[in-house]
């Protein structure tokens, strides 16, 4: 759908810098824009290339100005870019109703403004919200209670009694609610626990392919409010996340672990079980976290430290080769052979 600069700047609460009756078709990279396209810069970079393309309009911060293109002037490129994205790519809409291949329980619920593709399967009693999407070839268990405006993306599998809010997405390959690890040494073998708690996935989280969380053992394992969770991401049973965490592909947080709201994990971070991480702590790619943090702080390495801690180690290793060598000459100015052979272990 085309849209004019001034339409498009209004819809952005920005400021119009050339003719605004210009008409826009499409959004596209500076490097592949066309006559009739909108593209975005959020630094002098970006801006330069915007310039320098065939693009008709470009989304800039505030302080920028041209001579040679048109522009929407914004407080913030990159907001402005995501707001105006859904514009020219609206998401597809899902006409209500159940496929003829789904297999429904007589005991469910399903709002008659729902989408239920292709084989889905829906157990005893489950509640399916208004508006709500199962795009195909999804699996949702008996009891599960998914809100309105929820869209389950092809083969995602939701366990008994598994409760999502409003306007969750979760993309394809992901299970929510399977067994959590729980198991106790008895008598030379390793005994099931039997996991009966169930997952809650609170409003507006997104969570991303191929990712698993687990029930908990007792009682829930709990995604908080507009959390957002990247691909290939494990969480353990019990655990909680707070409201607006980010977590990144190939994290792992392990069971009964609480995390503050507003948390970053970066990727491939991996949390022990059993410990806090408070409210706005960032933790690095690739760090192993194995004890409590404290609101605020940063934290990076394996075993992770806050980060300037880290770092500062870092800095040394890097000096270590220079402070050998220095040793050495050390050694041989004043005559001294130097103990090559490690010293034994203790017995």
């Amino acid at each position: 759908m085309p849209f004019t600069v001034a339409e498009i700047a209004r819809q952005l609460q920005g400021e119009v810098v050339g003719d605004g009756s210009i008409v826009l078709k499409g959004f596209a990279p500076a490097d592949r824009a066309q006559t009739g396209d909108l593209t975005f810069a959020e630094n002098e970079n970006y801006f330069a290339r915007g310039e320098q393309s065939a693009a008709s309009a470009i989304i800039a911060p505030a302080s920028f100005s041209s001579s040679k293109k048109t522009l929407i002037r914004v407080a913030d490129a990159r907001i402005a870019f995501a707001r105006v994205l859904p514009l020219f790519f609206p998401e597809p809409t899902y006409a209500p109703g159940i496929h003829p291949s789904a297999a429904v329980a007589p005991s469910a619920r399903v709002d008659p403004s729902a989408h239920i593709g292709p084989q889905c399967v829906i157990g005893e009693n489950a509640t399916i919200g208004a508006r709500s999407v199962l795009q195909g070839l999804n699996f949702v268990g008996t009891g599960c209670q998914i809100g309105e405006d929820a869209n389950l993306f092809p083969n995602v599998t939701l366990y008994a009694h598994t409760e999502l809010g409003q306007r969750v997405r979760i993309h394809s390959g992901t299970v929510i609610g399977s067994d959590g690890f729980g198991y106790v040494h008895d008598g030379g073998s390793h005994r099931k626990v039997p996991q009966i708690g169930n997952v809650i996935i609170r409003d507006d989280v997104e969570i991303g392919a191929n990712v698993t969380v687990d029930r908990g053992a007792l009682g829930p394992t709990v995604i908080g409010k507009g959390t957002k969770i990247d691909n290939l991401v494990q969480i353990a049973h019990n655990v909680n996340v707070g409201e607006h965490c980010l977590i990144v592909a190939q994290a792992g947080v392990a069971g009964s672990t609480k995390l503050g709201n507003y948390v970053i994990l970066g990727g491939q971070v991996g949390i022990a079980g059993h410990i806090k991480i408070g409210n706005k702590v960032s933790i690095a790619a690739q760090s192993g976290v194995m004890h409590s943090i404290k609101d605020g702080e940063k934290w990076f390495g394996s075993p992770a430290q806050p980060d300037r801690q880290t770092k500062r180690q870092f800095i040394a290793i890097q000096h270590l080769p220079d402070l050998l060598k220095r040793v050495a000459d050390l050694e041989r100015k004043l005559g001294l052979k130097p103990d090559a052979s490690p010293p034994a272990d203790p017995v």
